[in-house]
This record gives C-alpha cells, structure tokens and sequence, in this order.
C-alpha cells in the first residue's frame, strides 16, 4: 500500500490530488478495475489532533478535509507555548537598553523588538484561549527552547553597561532570534493551523531581517 501524508495548505493539497489523479489514470490504462483500484488505492496519513495518535485514512475521505481543516495540532499548540516565553525572555533584555546601552542605534532596535514581541505574545494567548488551551504545560521547560539565554548570561547583561552591554546584548539576541527562527521554521512544517503558520512566518521573516542589522551593527 502507499501512504501519502496529508499537507496542510490549498496549493500542497491540489498537488497532491493530481498525482492521485495520474495513478488512477494510470490503473486504468492497465486494464486494472476501478473497484480494485479504489479499494487499494493510495492511504493519507493524518496528523493527530492535541493527544490524538495520527490516523491513516482513504484518498476520499483525506481529500473531503484536506481544503478546510486547519485544526490545530500538538506543535501548533506547543509553539505558542513556547514562543510566549521565548518572546517574553526578549523583552526582558530590550527593558534593560534604554538605561545601559550607549548606542543610539541599539536603543532603537531594542524599542522596535519589544514594539513587535509585546503584541505578539497577545495575539498568541488570544489564539490559546480561543482553541481552550492553557498558556502553560507540565513540559513546558526553557531547556525545550532554541536561543535562550541562560540566567547567569541575563546576569552578566544586567551588570553590564557602555559598549560592553552593546555588545554582549547583541551577541544574546541574535542567538535569541537564531532560535525563534528554528522554531518557526519546525512548526511550518509540523503544525497544521493556518493562523499559527501565519505567525511563524512573520517570526521568520521579521527576526532575520533583525540578525542582519544586529551583525552589522557589531
């Protein structure tokens, strides 16, 4: 038997139906029985959904949910989770800035990065509150995250001042996006929900956009 996964997004979606299309083309050409090609034709695997193992389903049925159901799954709900504290961690350094930085330029990225982080940890909480989850989870751990920094690096930032804080806070906040980045990047290819993988778009294009100017500026 073939399995196909199932994908996520309109575009993927009709790829995926024309090639079922060419194989029952094909079964046809052969001689095969349309019956028998239907009844053994290709299985879809389908992610599960939060705490549901993944299901294998028929080309029908797979094709009736591939145009509209973006139910969100464990790593759609996961990474809000985990963007909410890694985004939370970003502020906390750009609070820091405006009284220890010594370059003008620095303070500016610092406001524009918590002008964006703060309305998308709002936005992320809306959309857990929206599907019934929680903010938080019994896994939910810093170790899990990409880029963070470790406490005894926010010490040594929050001690810091002059071109010394300049500089080790843009070598913390590249690493910082270097991880949010990958985390984006995981859930647009785990995740099933269109407004998360909207999100994480944005996350990817918004924070590399930012490690250029960052590594220009050191």
């Amino acid at each position: 038997m073939v399995t196909t996964v199932l994908f996520r997004r309109a575009p993927y979606a009709a790829a995926a139906l024309a090639a079922l299309a060419a194989l029952t083309l094909s079964g046809c050409d052969s001689g095969a029985d349309p019956k028998s090609a239907s009844a053994t034709g290709p299985s879809v695997l389908a992610p599960g959904k939060p705490g549901e193992a993944n299901r294998t389903l028929s080309a029908q049925d797979a094709q009736d949910q591939r145009a509209d159901d973006d139910t969100p799954n464990s790593a759609d709900v996961s990474y809000a989770r985990m963007m909410i504290a890694h985004h939370a961690q970003a502020l906390e350094l750009t609070e820091l800035a405006p009284q220890r930085a010594e370059s003008v330029k620095l303070k500016a990225l610092a406001e524009r990065i918590s002008a964006a982080q703060g309305p998308e940890i709002d936005a992320m909480r809306a959309w857990l509150k929206e599907y019934g989850q929680s903010e938080k989870s019994d896994a939910h751990t810093h170790a899990r995250m990409p880029g963070m920094a470790t406490e005894a690096q926010l010490e040594k930032l929050r001690a810091a001042k002059g071109k010394a804080f300049d500089e080790l806070f843009l070598t913390l906040m590249i690493t910082h996006h270097e991880g949010a980045i990958t985390m984006a990047t995981d859930v647009k290819g785990q995740g099933n929900n269109i407004r998360i993988e909207e999100m994480a778009d944005d996350v990817v294009a918004q924070q590399t956009s930012e490690i250029n100017r960052m590594r220009n500026m050191l």
